[in-house]
Parts: C-alpha cells; sequence; structure tokens
C-alpha cells in the first residue's frame, strides 16, 4: 500500500501564508504526478495543483500567482505554497499521487486523509 500524510494546515488571516507538506510512503516503485485538491463545504472537490515528475506544474486560475507547487523526488513529497490567501480559499486540502508498485504494475491513484485550511478575514 501507499500511504499519503499531509501537514501544515491550520488557521490564518487573510492576506497571510501557509505551507501544506505530503510525504508519501510504503511500497513505492516510482511516483508520477503529485498534486493538491481542495474541498470547501458543500463544494465539490477540485483541482489546486499538479506537479509531474519532471516538475511540470498546473495550476487552478484562482489560485495562479498566489501558489506554488513543488516536489522532493528523492523524499517523495509534494509541497503547496500558499501566499496572498483569501477566505476563498478556506477548504480541506487533500494530497494526491499516482504511484506504481513495482516495475510491472500501472500507476494508481491515492488520496491523503485531508487537513483543514481556514483563511478569516
Amino acid at each position: 500500500q501507499v500511504q499519503l500524510v499531509e501537514s501544515g494546515g491550520g488557521l490564518v488571516q487573510a492576506e497571510g501564508s501557509l505551507r501544506l507538506s505530503c510525504a508519501a510512503s510504503g511500497s513505492i516503485f516510482r511516483i508520477d504526478s503529485m498534486g493538491w485538491y481542495r474541498q470547501a463545504p458543500g463544494k465539490q472537490r477540485e483541482l489546486v495543483a499538479t506537479i509531474t515528475r519532471g516538475s511540470t506544474t498546473t495550476y487552478a486560475d484562482s489560485v495562479k500567482g498566489r501558489f506554488t507547487i513543488s516536489r522532493d523526488n528523492a523524499e517523495n513529497t509534494v509541497y503547496l505554497q500558499m501566499n496572498s490567501l483569501k477566505p476563498e480559499d478556506t477548504a480541506v486540502y487533500y494530497c494526491n499521487t499516482r504511484a506504481a508498485r513495482s516495475y510491472f504494475s500501472e500507476a494508481t491513484e491515492y488520496w491523503g486523509q485531508g487537513t483543514q485550511v481556514t483563511v478569516s478575514s
């Protein structure tokens, strides 16, 4: 199995910053993409940012210029630096990865347990 452990959420005032971390562990042969999604109360889960093994990134339009995703391939860890936070960024943030457990297996999607980010106005 593959486990994702997130950290770094919390309560912050508007215009503040937070950094989320997500470490993958377990039976991992290769990690392809890693990313962050979020889900606000009453809303569907949405993509925030993703990063490939080659460090190609994608961002939701709502976070471009404010959030930065990065990864440490050696540590199987992905980060999300969130600056200029807004109340509408309040949500549970979920780490996501596509990982293969062996040379012969296809990559499978895994999710973290989520970490709460609350931005006060």
